[in-house]
């Protein structure tokens, strides 16, 4: 074996995150500091692999919004590294299929598997790539030293000392805060999520204790994905199997998969409070409204999140609960629940800027290079003005050019195509005008995504 290969897991939603994450554009894909979760997870897999020995696994509908990250990141990913799921069936599949495609490719290899939606300190890798040394023979997990009682975290109750970490003697589930006292107390660790496997000693358990898994995805690959159970690696595999150990981290870590998690992580003003905002008389607050003034007066432990088209306000104590309101979203239809304001596209974005029944208008920018399908519309006329750049517009059998302060129109019923060919954004303010404007009208004659 020579490097360590690496699987990075980002197919979650983070329903926990409304309105911050959505069905597309989920928790891991957020800039929350600069920089997404899910890229500062890449940067540290390039700690001890090759872009062409790390393989993300994402839902298919992230597919883009990931390459267009790790071109952000200016990395040229090498073809079947980002394996598209067709459904969420948890993480034991998703590190299945992974490691198996690792095989295919390299060999028996030694694997570290990270969530991408949680923050580990940098120079943790050096830790993570000191356990190989009891990866051979152990399936290898990560576990944090808590700095008080969690509810939000299992548990892992270390064992028999190994040359490196613990066997490990049992996985205890999210407690009460009564049972994480006691469990802080005898010396238990919080589960990070992070794990390390050899291709040898992962097939052979997951064949042992999983075999309809094993082998349906071996023979088939992902189409069996349908036929699969939805199984998390901690019940499918880790909690079954006798051949596990746990290695401690000293490093900083977190999963922020709560406004809860967020506003433990972040720094605190002198009152306890996180974000800008007045506050007169008011502690224990999260508050993350980007442009706009927000005062709080005689609040106390609140969460206060706003997006442009969502707002969200609950009891610091109930975040876990925000999950529930993208239930009741889903059940009636509700599309705030998938979609920001601004929409990802694998050739760039587009931002609502305002609409009522008849009219939208939208801020359209594609990529340099980038174009977007031949298409037509049967319920609505568009009006596209530039702003920035030149755009290049198929209109029915014509090619026209325009540049920045030149528009056109396309009336409904005509095949169009606007592109960008130029070196630097393009930018196209849309006025859609019609009866029906929602994105499902489109027919798609020709499509570079693969979306006809």
């Amino acid at each position: 074996m020579e490097s360590i290969k690496s699987v990075i897991l980002a197919g979650g939603v983070g329903t926990r995150l409304w309105p911050l994450s959505r069905t597309y554009n989920p928790k891991q894909f957020l800039k929350m500091n600069g920089a997404s979760l899910f890229q500062e997870t890449y940067k540290r897999a390039l700690q001890v692999s090759s872009p062409e020995e790390i393989y993300i696994v994402t839902h298919r509908d992230h597919h883009y919004l990931a390459l267009n990250q790790l071109e952000e990141l200016k990395q040229d990913i090498p073809d079947g590294r980002i394996l598209d799921e067709p459904m969420g069936k948890n993480t034991l599949p998703a590190i299945t299929w992974a490691m198996l495609e690792i095989e295919k490719e390299f060999g028996e290899s030694l694997v570290a598997v990270f969530p991408s939606d949680h923050y580990l300190e940098q120079d943790a890798m050096e830790e993570i790539t000191a356990a190989g040394e009891i990866g051979q023979d152990y399936l290898v997990t990560f576990g944090i030293q808590p700095t008080h009682p969690h509810t939000g975290y299992g548990y892992i109750a270390p064992g028999e000392p190994l040359s490196r970490g613990f066997r490990v003697r049992k996985f205890r589930e999210k407690p009460d805060w009564e049972t994480a006292k006691v469990f802080v107390d005898a010396g238990y660790l919080w589960n990070s999520g992070m794990f390390l496997f050899s291709t040898g000693v992962y097939f052979q358990e997951i064949a042992r204790l999983q075999p309809r898994i094993h082998s349906l995805l071996r023979e088939r690959g992902v189409s069996s994905y349908p036929e699969l159970p939805s199984l998390s690696v901690d019940y499918g595999l880790l909690e079954i199997s006798d051949r596990v150990a746990v290695v401690p981290l000293s490093a900083r870590w977190a999963d922020l998969g709560t406004f809860r998690a967020w506003y433990d992580f972040k720094e605190h003003d002198d009152h306890g409070n996180v974000g800008e905002a007045e506050y007169i008389d008011s502690g224990g607050n999260f508050v993350h409204a980007p442009g706009k003034h927000v005062a709080l007066v005689g609040v106390r432990d609140l969460v206060l999140v706003d997006t442009g088209d969502a707002i969200l306000a609950c009891r610091m104590d109930r975040t876990e609960s925000v999950g529930d309101l993208v239930k009741v979203f889903k059940d009636r239809g509700d599309t705030i629940a998938d979609y920001h304001l601004q929409v990802h596209r694998p050739w760039g974005s587009y931002t609502d800027l305002e609409r009522s029944r008849f009219f939208r208008i939208k801020r359209v920018t594609v990529k340099p290079g980038k174009r977007l399908s031949l298409q037509m519309h049967h319920h609505r006329s568009e009006h596209w003005i530039v702003v920035s750049g030149m755009a290049d517009v198929v209109l029915g059998d014509r090619t026209i050019h325009l540049r920045q302060g030149e528009s056109t129109f396309v009336p409904a019923g005509i095949r169009h195509r606007l592109a960008n060919t130029g070196k630097i954004p393009l930018e196209v303010i849309e006025v859609q005008i019609g009866e029906y404007l929602e994105e499902d009208d489109i027919t798609r004659f020709d499509d570079e995504y693969n979306r006809v």
